[in-house]
């Protein structure tokens, strides 16, 4: 005669199933975006060990940076020893999708730091592009530069995703987005900094968009010539931000007021007119 399971049991795989997505939210069941086209493809590696969320080992004892992305981990060139909130998470949810597995490098840009570290997107066996499981996770930022950028837009879009439903990091308030008048707070930090511009001048045939009635104390966006016709060319017209919303990503430091210095168009994101 069959038998009805018992009310604990039931209990008890619905808690396991739960936890179960817990643990893969963000990555294949999220349907991450694959690589885009125009990335060349190398040579297929075997990770062996996760640094962090953002550097895995493989064979050989090489160390492959997951360009594009930055994901909690240690400070970089600080005296604190401790991580950075969620960095256990970051390099967890690296694991899972990266570890004991096989993945394929793909290359854009520049192929390795001073540091010795391979710069590349990786591909897992399944297609899964891992820098954008990570985004979709909430548990990296886009960190793109000059020289290694294609496809910022498809990983901006998914930060944005993960952002405005406050996964992973966009849950902290270490890594909230910052204010423009909350920039000099961060100085010698990479942020996320948003806010309304309030002057654009031009001096020595460099933009400066400031967010502020005061440059000297103000936050400043630096834009050098080669960036503003890049901007152009993609339909932003530096003469014409007054009043219009940005949001920016960069390091800031400090020249007169805190500052951003642009190296690249993707590090400006037009929010509102």
């Amino acid at each position: 005669m069959a038998m009805t399971p018992r009310a604990p049991r039931r209990a008890g795989v619905v808690l396991a199933c739960l936890v179960i997505g817990e643990l893969v939210t963000g990555s294949s069941l999220a349907a991450a975006p694959s690589l885009p086209p125009g990335f060349e493809p190398g040579e297929r590696v075997t990770v062996k060990s996760v640094r962090d969320g953002d550097t895995v080992v493989v064979e050989g004892g090489r160390e492959i940076r997951l360009i594009g992305i930055q994901a909690p981990k240690r400070p970089l060139g600080r005296s604190a020893d401790l991580p950075w909130p969620l960095a256990d998470q970051a390099r967890a949810a690296l694991e899972r999708l990266a570890l004991g597995r096989e993945v394929t490098v793909h290359f854009d840009g520049r192929r390795g730091d001073r540091h010795g570290l391979i710069l590349a997107h990786l591909v897992d066996g399944h297609g899964r592009w891992l820098q954008a499981e990570m985004l979709a996770q909430g548990l990296a930022r886009v960190y793109t530069f000059p020289d290694n950028r294609r496809a910022a837009a498809e990983m901006l879009a998914i930060e944005d995703k993960a952002r405005r439903t406050r996964l992973g990091i966009w849950r902290d308030p270490h890594y909230r987005v910052v204010s423009s008048d909350q920039a000099r707070r961060f100085v010698d930090s990479f942020q996320l900094v948003e806010g309304r511009v309030v002057q654009v001048q031009t001096i020595s045939r460099k933009v400066f968009l400031n967010f502020g009635s005061d440059w000297r104390t103000d936050f400043t966006i630096e834009v050098p010539p080669a960036i503003r016709r890049d901007l152009a060319r993609r339909g932003i017209d530096t003469a014409g931000l007054k009043d219009v919303k940005l949001r920016v990503r960069g390091w800031i430091k400090l020249y007169n007021g805190p500052l951003i210095e642009l190296t690249h168009p993707e590090q400006i994101e037009v929010l509102a007119r």
